[in-house]
């Protein structure tokens, strides 16, 4: 479903990615946990378009993407929720989810995909009118997925869902991904809680430096002791 062959990315003289080659199949949890500054948001941020490659491919559903507009690979079924939210804060809770679903013209299914996303996270629809430059941190959290999702994605790429949040918005935030992947989302997830993300994961690379120098079956990541040592604090 998605393929990085030996992607190079920097900022000016310096490489942040430096020959990244990972994968995602159709249907899987996969993460990418690692130290900060270690590459993983760039690595979102090159497969989305927001910062482009110096080398290297990326391929998503078979067409090669490198190069493609971020609109178009919007459009092809790759949505991002970004590291800090980014939601619109002076637009409503509802409008923000409408603005989610901007290419779609099915006027009746974006309503139904409305009631659906509420229905995972019920906190939105009391927030309907509310702006989103007022909801809590893990609230703005929700609507960001939310919004993500309203745009039917086919591979959803997560930048530090957790971060900044208390843990019952963690564990909500996790187990939203369990479900929206068991109805067929794949997700791709960088994650500083590396013990949540490895544990809703299936495979996950472990990134340093610009470098992907491991790649294992998520449970296997878990029992490994130097990355139990490294990540997991223990």
């Amino acid at each position: 479903m998605l393929k990085l062959d030996s992607v190079c990315t920097r900022y000016g003289n310096i490489y942040a990615l430096k020959g990244v080659s990972i994968h995602v199949n159709e249907g899987e949890i996969v993460t990418i946990i690692g130290a900060n500054g270690a590459g993983k948001s760039t690595t979102l941020n090159t497969i989305s378009g927001i910062v482009r490659s110096v080398s290297g491919s990326v391929f998503f559903n078979g067409a090669d993407i490198t190069s493609m507009p971020t609109e178009k690979i919007v459009e092809s079924g790759l949505i991002q929720v970004p590291e800090g939210r980014e939601i619109f804060p002076l637009l409503t809770v509802y409008e923000n989810l409408i603005l989610g679903a901007y290419l779609r013209k099915d006027k009746a299914a974006v309503a139904k995909d409305v009631e659906y996303v509420t229905g995972l996270f019920p906190r939105l629809s009391e927030r309907f009118k509310q702006l989103g430059g007022t909801l809590s941190g893990g609230e703005q959290q929700m609507l960001a997925i939310a919004r993500a999702l309203m745009s039917k994605p086919k591979l959803l790429l997560m930048d530090e869902p957790s971060l900044g949040l208390s843990p019952i918005y963690v564990q909500n935030i996790f187990s939203v991904i369990k479900e929206i992947n068991k109805e067929g989302t794949a997700v791709l997830l960088v994650e500083q809680n590396a013990n949540m993300a490895l544990s809703v994961a299936s495979r996950g690379y472990v990134m340093e430096t610009g470098k992907i120098i491991m790649e294992d079956k998520a449970s296997n990541l878990l029992d490994n002791e130097s990355v139990r040592a490294a990540y997991l604090g223990i």
